[in-house]
């Protein structure tokens, strides 16, 4: 073995035998007065180990931050309203490289490895893309060695648990936290204060402007770490999570005058930290989310700010040494606190503290939704955020003056440019308007963003925008989700892949090597039958594993186009039917996601889909051929079983709507085939893969755009479509007892004048050719096979570490510590 100070400074990772690692879980174990493991729950089982790897982790940490300081490495600061990070004793043990001993100690006790693995809890982190691809980032940047730390809120609940009862969707409160705390390294003493509300008052002393903030109320921000390391060196980097707590032990100061806790029992500060994205329908809701907000970049900045001066001594040199990005709006309100912390605490200049902003500040936008694209209603913001609201407010009007200077007389544009217009505070121009760079998550949202969302701010600053394809962690959804597949690859084309994702490429040279293939084949079906015991072990309902795994995954949105997927299953249906000694292939389209508690109409097509599987269930002409399995709380945990048996990847929103998606990226890795539009990151899949390996269907964004303007009329389509006729008419009638004939009205003539917004009719009999081209190509299983095999080979371009190292060298110039010399 190696002597481990010799590794301090060096970044190699310390290697721990078997016996090392058995007997820090066995003191562990006696610690808490268990003796013979082999009595031990799996619960303790699963916190004994959880605090081994944590201790390990603190013990690289140290080292890792040595480096750091060493090389005086400039650090990313990764500002993100989500996390959702999943379960991470099997990863974390994978990443320290003692993934295999955990598991024959684990053995050797007579324990089943999968329920220990069970007993950890999903933390409730995050909610859907966006916070799981933060996750493979901070995953990603401790592979690649640079220094970083992500922020966050330590929510106590997370969204909610799904439960169906009777077709509907029932939200169960996700308290994960209780039993979460192994994973967490606690550090109350960097504990900081936050202030909401109060008065300002602004005094000038000797021609220097003083702001003075009174009666405000004042919360205090505990830190909490989740450590990540790294596969490759001795990097742990960290995201910084933050808990709400009252200043004192009596109730928090001023907040029985904060109108969002009048309709709750609780009337301490914890409830900022209590739930992850609270309801927003009324005006309390609102002001909560923007109290999270500006709790958690307040809390951070001032974090970040104060481990620049332990080690520097000085704000000097602020912007050459940290990072701040913003991923996604909701972090936003970093760039006026940012001027703030700087004016009114170390008193910069206006200018002085801009320009350091501005070199300081990165954005990442994630969607081309106008509704998604935050705004404050001022009487809310200027009540939350007195101080904040008037430096937005400055920034806006510097801005629009120079906008004036461009574009003299042109008001239309400078409307559409101004930070605070129409009583509105609007994020995403800040956004843009306060960083140095700007950038979309695949080719096509990056082009959309600079075309229409961003269109007046490229024109003025074309240099400031980029792209970043989004990516997934190949160590996760490949080494440590699919199991079989990645022992398969280590046999096949070596284990270089596992720390050097673009590796899976050599898997290509065995394309035509038909044993390689069929090999690929049985490892899919024994996934199947993995998810299917899963499947039945979770919910009750048998899967028949040799039946096509057709997999839509994706939180429950009318833009991700469930419903035309319902549509196509309904057309599926229909041609059984007419057709009843037709011979297909059984199929079981599986569908995971959950509705937003207040979106009414995604919560009414999730009542759909249970609605038509049970009536497929009940149809004896044709369960089976046909079923459709709704997997109830889908999250990372049960993704990392349900993607390694996917046959076909619905990726289907319409063009020019979905800005990258991942899901696509973690099935491609596991050899699923996409069925997609040409949509996000649907376009650099195809280019990867190829046009034979790939089912692209529909319209493409530009074609989308110019039907919706020229005058989209569904009821044309309906009435010279004899598959759409069809389809659309199931919804006359009850569907297992219950009425969806909305749905012809949504389809067809909407509300308010206006159809389907996101055209489903005019794809649907691509989508429906498309499939069926699908389903008839699987009879030929070495070609579908090595479709399946070249999905795989090319998935190593939406590595996340790809996507890190464009960051590292194009928007946040930070390079891996090992290549820096101290």
């Amino acid at each position: 073995m190696k002597n481990t100070k010799s590794l301090k400074f060096s970044g190699e990772k310390r290697i721990y035998t078997k016996k090392e690692i058995k007997d820090k879980i066995l003191r562990k174990l006696s610690a808490n007065g268990i003796i013979d493991p082999k009595c031990a729950s799996n619960e303790e089982l699963y916190t004994a180990s959880a605090n081994v790897i944590k201790d390990i982790m603190i013990k690289s940490r140290q080292s890792f931050k040595k480096r750091i300081k060493a090389t005086g490495a400039k650090k990313v600061c990764y500002l993100c309203m989500e996390f959702l990070v999943g379960r991470s004793l099997k990863t974390d043990s994978d990443a320290l490289g003692i993934l295999s001993h955990v598991e024959s100690i684990f053995a050797e006790w007579g324990k089943d490895i999968d329920e220990i693995y069970a007993a950890e809890v999903d933390p409730g982190l995050g909610n859907g893309g966006l916070g799981r691809l933060a996750a493979c980032f901070m995953d990603s940047l401790s592979d690649l060695d640079y220094a970083a730390n992500g922020y966050s809120l330590l929510y106590e609940t997370g969204l909610f648990r799904q439960k169906i009862v009777d077709f509907e969707q029932i939200e169960l409160p996700d308290e994960w936290l209780s039993r979460a705390t192994a994973r967490l390294v606690s550090h109350p003493e960097r504990s900081v204060r936050v202030r909401f509300g109060g008065k300002i008052n602004e005094k000038w002393q000797a021609g220097t402007l003083e702001i003075e903030n009174y009666e405000f109320d004042e919360v205090t921000a505990v830190p909490y770490d989740l450590l990540i390391p790294s596969a490759n060196t001795d990097a742990v980097n960290t995201i910084r999570l933050w808990k709400a707590k009252a200043v004192t032990n009596d109730i928090a100061v001023g907040i029985e005058n904060a109108p969002y806790f009048k309709t709750v029992k609780e009337t301490d500060a914890e409830i900022i930290t209590r739930q992850l994205y609270p309801k927003d329908e009324h005006d309390e809701g609102k002001l909560l989310r923007l109290t999270q907000q500006y709790f958690l970049v307040s809390a951070s900045l001032q974090s970040i700010i104060n481990d620049y001066l332990a080690d520097h001594g000085t704000l000097d040199g602020f912007s050459d040494n940290i990072a701040i990005h913003i991923n996604d709006t909701h972090p936003a309100l970093c760039i006026p606190e940012l001027m703030r912390i700087f004016m009114d605490v170390y008193s910069y200049s206006w200018d002085d503290a801009w320009e350091t902003v501005i070199k300081t500040v990165t954005y990442t936008n994630h969607t081309v939704l106008p509704e998604a694209l935050e705004c404050w209603r001022v009487d809310l913001f200027s009540m939350k955020l007195p101080r904040i609201f008037m430096i937005v407010n400055e920034i806006n009007r510097r801005f629009t003056t120079d906008l004036w200077r461009l574009y003299p007389g042109d008001w239309e544009r400078i409307s559409r440019m101004s930070i605070v217009a129409y009583n509105q505070v609007r994020m995403a121009n800040l956004s843009v308007v306060g960083s140095h760079t700007v950038n979309g998550v695949s080719k096509l949202h990056s082009d959309i963003l600079k075309k229409s969302v961003f269109h007046d701010f490229y024109k003025m600053d074309p240099w400031k925008f980029t792209n970043v394809t989004n990516g997934v962690i190949h160590r996760r959804w490949i080494n440590v989700a699919n199991p079989a597949l990645s022992g398969f690859l280590d046999e096949i084309i070596g284990t270089e892949y596992r720390t050097e994702p673009n590796k899976l490429i050599l898997l290509e040279n065995y394309k035509d090597d038909k044993d390689v293939c069929q090999r690929l084949s049985m490892i899919k079906k024994s996934n199947k039958v993995r998810f299917s015991e899963y499947a039945y072990k979770k919910s009750g309902v048998r899967i028949d594993p040799l039946s096509v795994f057709d997999v839509q995954i994706k939180r429950m949105h009318e833009y991700k186009r469930q419903l035309m997927n319902v549509l196509k299953i309904i057309a599926v249906c229909n041609d059984i039917l007419e057709n009843p000694n037709k011979e297909i292939p059984p199929q079981t389209f599986i569908f995971g996601c959950k509705a937003a508690p207040g979106y009414v109409m995604a919560k009414k097509l999730i009542r759909l889909i249970l609605a038509l599987s049970e009536e497929i269930r009940r149809d004896t002409r044709l369960k089976e051929k046909v079923a459709i399995f709704f997997l109830e709380d889908y999250n990372v945990s049960s993704a990392e079983i349900l993607i390694p048996s996917a046959d076909i990847s619905e990726q289907i929103s319409l063009a020019g709507k979905e800005a990258s998606g991942t899901g696509c990226m973690k099935l491609m890795m596991n050899g699923a085939v996409t069925l997609g539009t040409l949509d996000g990151a649907n376009v650099e899949i195809r280019e990867a893969v190829g046009d034979d390996n790939i089912y692209i269907f529909g319209l493409n964004s530009k074609e989308a755009e110019e039907l919706w303007k020229s005058g989209y009329d569904p009821r044309r389509l309906y009435h010279t479509s004899d598959l759409i006729k069809k389809t659309v008419d199931r919804f006359e009638y009850s569907i297992s007892g219950e009425d969806f004939s909305f749905i012809i009205d949504y389809l067809l003539y909407g509300s308010h004048s206006v159809s389907d917004p996101f055209m489903c009719l005019s794809d649907l009999p691509s989508y429906f050719n498309s499939y069926n081209k699908m389903i008839n190509d699987m009879r030929d299983d070495f070609a579908w096979n090595r479709k399946a095999l070249i999905n795989i080979a090319k998935s190593g371009v939406f590595s996340s570490n790809n996507s890190i190292k464009k960051y590292a060298d194009e928007i946040w110039n930070i390079k891996p510590i090992n290549s820096i010399s101290g």
